[in-house]
């Protein structure tokens, strides 16, 4: 069966990532609308798609071609159209990263889809990524300690408009944000980590479940963080730089345990250059690389979203919402850690 499906948002997340991935995967989807809120993306993505398109929300949920809703909209306002997708009759929801921006939106989206049985999936590619689930077999069996997110990225224009002249922290004094001050750093390191730290985070969640203390967290001008903190036996750190020249981009992984370290490489957004690349360094100092695989995170993410539209895996809603619910928590403890000035 081929799942016709209609894009809530027409940004460079589905014109450079999904429209490429899903025509790579035959027949399984096809995309018939598009809709945005003014800025003509949608019919210039509709036009090249052979697909209709609109302004607003209203038409895309009143087509009877729709049966699949993606929500690649800004993140506030992913959790209202989750819910007005589901009142209106759609029963199958791919949602991009974050599900929602709040933990009461995450449980008022998660309880609206159980309820009424909708399919749904959050867009988080990682954790579909060939390369992540050989570093899971591999790490079966060997408790991890210590894990590492590191991110060096080229610029981002939605983070560089947070800390530049205009963003939501501006102090009106300087026409920058004070990130000296620990509230106004806090903010901006909570935005980070719900928007960047999210695509990892899930993964995080499986060996360190909870957050016990944050450690340490500071801001690092002029975009991005270092955050460290320990759940349980498990010592968790996240760092990012993002940088006006730019670095080359380097998403890296790291899960360390007593016998092993495992690092896994994820290869850039929008290059669609295959998935992570996976090394381990075992106790004897040898060193393992396995090949990559053409397939990308992205790729089999919409495969395996085919897979419970078919019905041939159920929809774990619990495990989505505690996906979901854990960058929350986590960026709320750090958020708490440095308005409350006890951290260095």
């Amino acid at each position: 069966m081929t799942w016709n499906i209609g894009f809530l948002g027409a940004g460079p997340g589905v014109a450079a990532l999904h429209i490429p991935t899903i025509a790579r995967l035959g027949n399984l989807f096809r995309p018939v609308h598009f809709t945005d809120v003014g800025s003509g993306r949608a019919q210039a993505l509709a036009e090249s798609q052979d697909a209709k398109w609109s302004v607003g929300e209203r038409d895309l949920f009143a087509d009877p071609e729709v049966n699949v809703v993606a929500v690649c909209s800004p993140p506030a306002e992913h959790a209202r159209q989750i819910l007005a997708a589901v009142a209106a009759g759609k029963r199958a929801i791919f949602c991009e990263k974050p599900l929602a921006t709040s933990a009461e939106e995450v449980l008022e989206v998660v309880a609206a889809c159980r309820s009424a049985g909708a399919v749904m999936m959050v867009g988080t590619n990682h954790a579909h990524d060939p390369g992540w689930k050989r570093a899971q077999r591999l790490l079966d069996g060997h408790p991890v300690e210590a894990i590492t997110v590191t991110l060096a990225l080229p610029p981002n224009d939605r983070y560089h408009q947070v800390v530049s002249e205009g963003g939501p922290f501006q102090s009106p004094a300087r026409g920058r944000p004070d990130t000296g001050n620990p509230t106004v750093a806090a903010s901006v390191v909570k935005q980070l980590i719900t928007g960047l730290a999210v695509h990892d985070l899930p993964a995080v969640r499986r060996f360190a479940p909870r957050i016990d203390s944050v450690e340490y967290a500071r801001f690092i001008p002029p975009i991005g963080y270092a955050v460290g903190y320990r759940a349980g036996s498990v010592t968790v750190q996240l760092a990012l730089t993002m940088l006006p020249a730019g670095p080359d981009a380097l998403w890296r992984v790291t899960f360390s345990t007593s016998h092993l370290q495992v690092d896994l490489d994820y290869t850039p957004p929008f290059v669609h250059a295959g998935s992570g690349a996976l090394a381990v360094m075992h106790a004897d100092g040898s060193r393992t690389e396995y090949p990559t695989t053409p397939d990308d995170g992205y790729e089999e993410e919409w495969r395996y979203f085919a897979s419970l539209l078919e019905g041939a895996a159920p929809v774990d809603y619990d495990d989505i919402l505690e996906d979901a619910l854990y960058p929350l928590q986590v960026a709320e403890q750090i958020h708490a850690a440095m308005t409350a000035g006890v951290l260095r």
